[in-house]
């Protein structure tokens, strides 16, 4: 696995999802450099063809570093459930629609598995993190939480699919948890402290 230690004064979000956006933010918080986001640069969204959650999210981060020169962090995330053969998966967002309609989403999801016989409920939640550099090194990581789906959604501290999950031993969900509790337990917080270890080893979460 690639490994460096980030040195660099600014950082870019290759993200257009002002939830993804904030949570990043929050998680990059303690590091004294200035963050910045696509939405600083006008940069328009790469077309996300990858097979899996980490090349899309090398895609994002790869396409902003090339547009900005700087070096840049992108998420890929999304949820699974076995009921459904892991789908939504990589198709998440797009599931939501082009208006990110998500209830719309959800809603879909629940339908689906409705016409299951004898669903588990069993889904997770993954997060794919990808910083890369204009000199087209790249550090990837993932990490996943698993949990319970969840219906009908709860909570309106979340954002996307947060409403309809509820973590493995807890009885709320993502979307009822209070935000700072959510970033300790969650799949992009466990991928960024994978992230830490290999690029921001003085950094103190």
């Amino acid at each position: 696995m690639n490994k460096r230690v980030f040195k660099d004064k600014k950082l870019v979000i290759a993200s257009h999802n002002k939830g993804k956006i904030a949570e990043i933010k929050d998680l990059l918080a303690p590091l004294n450099i200035e963050i910045l986001s696509a939405y600083d640069f006008n940069i328009e969204e790469p077309e996300e063809n990858g097979a899996t959650f980490e090349e899309n999210a090398l895609i994002k981060s790869s396409f902003v570093t090339q547009k900005t020169g700087l070096p840049s962090i992108s998420d890929d995330s999304g949820i699974c459930f076995s009921d459904l053969n892991d789908d939504p998966g990589i198709y998440s967002a797009r599931w939501a629609g082009s208006n990110k309609n998500f209830y719309s989403a959800m809603s879909k999801i629940n339908t689906a598995i409705k016409e299951v016989k004898q669903p588990n409920y069993d889904c997770y939640f993954i997060c794919s993190l990808s910083i890369s550099w204009p000199d087209k090194f790249d550090v990837t990581v993932s990490g996943k939480v698993h949990g319970k789906f969840s219906w009908p959604p709860k909570g309106d501290k979340g954002f996307g699919y947060d409403p309809i999950f509820r973590p493995l031993g807890y009885n709320m969900s993502f979307a009822e948890m209070d935000p700072n509790y959510k970033h300790k337990i969650s799949h992009r917080s466990i991928a960024f402290n994978k992230l830490i270890n290999l690029c921001f080893p003085n950094l103190k979460c």
